[in-house]
């Protein structure tokens, strides 16, 4: 097995365009903390035969646990799992939760990566997203954080309406002078049933601009590569050595568990997804039940999987592992479905050694996800 991920569902309050599963109540705190535990034991034998590389605390909010809480999920994941001798383990983290003593406790522990949701380094940004922390904060938090771990990916987000490209500039000055090994960047979007969605119909909220968010994108791309990063994946940016062992192992389609409300399993081809309800978590837990569902993967929904995550990676798809892994049929469907998209400049294909690869062009990663849905076998 290659990771396992833990999810916290606990925020102090809701970020306007935030989808995710979550609560801002901590009243069952306890209670789910209780679960976790419980899940992780429960589940030992479904990866007894795998060796776990990365551990990753996502949410919510894992930084609003203690450090002696996220201690006694890691005891229960070396209890019951198979660890290397130097997992990969992030947590994160919100900038107005890592004060100087909480960096310096975490510096002590097995945690040896943050992830740290900075979004924007300007309070009208982070008040238009309803973020929980301030520009200070997230300043202060980084200028303690990068002199304990040298492993720090920051969140920041653009395609903000109205957001000029002088501003958005600004953000990734700071970053880059905060001397942070790892970005992690997402366009602004609107999930249904969102604050964010609901602001926008009513006409309080801009409407989200398409032509700014590139604009910004390549920005982020060309500033990016001259400080170093290597744009591995398309929305991550890390300089050698810093890439994150744990995402890159999903879109590499290894292995790993998912524990909590809303996590997602994965392991050959079997997906599974566990309830997105605290209290029904913790009730299904606590009688011992799994409380996920189970889907079992088609060949062809396998290959679509393969054809998405791989195009969005700077790996690629490789025509070789495709007619090992699917068959003939799904190489020359490949081949032909790609032929338009290479020609337009967007997919880029190259042989080397015997080994045909097809790629992403640096014209096409804003258009990413249209084109891979063109290369699905249906």
């Amino acid at each position: 097995m290659s990771g396992i991920y833990i999810h916290i569902p606990f925020c102090k309050q809701a970020c306007y365009y935030c989808d995710f599963h979550f609560s801002t109540s901590l009243k069952k705190k306890n209670e789910l903390l209780n679960a976790l535990v419980k899940e992780l034991e429960l589940r030992k034998d479904e990866f007894h035969d795998q060796v776990v590389e990365t551990i990753y605390f996502g949410g919510g909010t894992p930084s609003l646990l203690t450090l002696e809480e996220l201690q006694t999920l890691l005891d229960a994941i070396y209890k019951n799992y198979v660890v290397c001798e130097h997992p990969e383990i992030t947590l994160e983290a919100n900038p107005d939760d890592l004060t100087a003593h909480k960096i310096m406790e975490l510096s002590q522990s097995e945690i040896n990566r943050l992830s740290i949701g900075i979004q924007s380094f300007f309070d009208d940004d982070l008040k238009q997203m309803n973020r929980a922390h301030n520009t200070n904060e997230a300043r202060n938090c980084l200028e303690i954080a990068t002199k304990y771990f040298d492993n720090i990916t920051i969140d920041l987000i653009y395609g903000i309406p109205d957001m000029s490209l002088e501003k958005w500039n600004e953000n990734l000055k700071i970053a880059f002078n905060y001397g942070v090994n790892h970005i992690s960047s997402y366009a602004l979007t609107v999930e249904p049933k969102t604050a964010l969605s609901a602001f926008i119909k009513n006409g309080s909220y801009p409407p989200i601009d398409e032509a700014l968010a590139l604009e910004h994108f390549n920005h982020l791309v060309d500033e990016t590569q001259k400080h170093g990063f290597v744009h591995y994946e398309i929305s991550n940016f890390g300089k050698p050595n810093y890439f994150s062992k744990h995402n890159t192992s999903y879109w590499k389609g290894l292995a790993y568990v998912g524990i909590g409300p809303s996590a997602h399993s994965f392991k050959n081809s079997k997906r599974s997804w566990n309830i997105s309800n605290n209290s029904k978590y913790i009730q299904a837990i606590h009688e011992h039940r799994l409380p996920n569902t189970v889907e079992v993967l088609s060949i062809e929904d396998q290959y679509n999987e393969y054809v998405m995550t791989g195009l969005r990676t700077v790996w690629g798809i490789s025509l070789n592992e495709i007619e090992e892994r699917f068959g003939l049929k799904f190489k020359t469907h490949t081949l032909d479905s790609s032929e338009k998209f290479i020609k337009e400049s967007l997919l880029s294909l190259e042989i080397n050694d015997s080994k045909t690869t097809i790629r992403t062009t640096k014209k096409g990663k804003f258009l990413i996800d249209g084109i891979a849905s063109e290369l699905f076998m249906i």
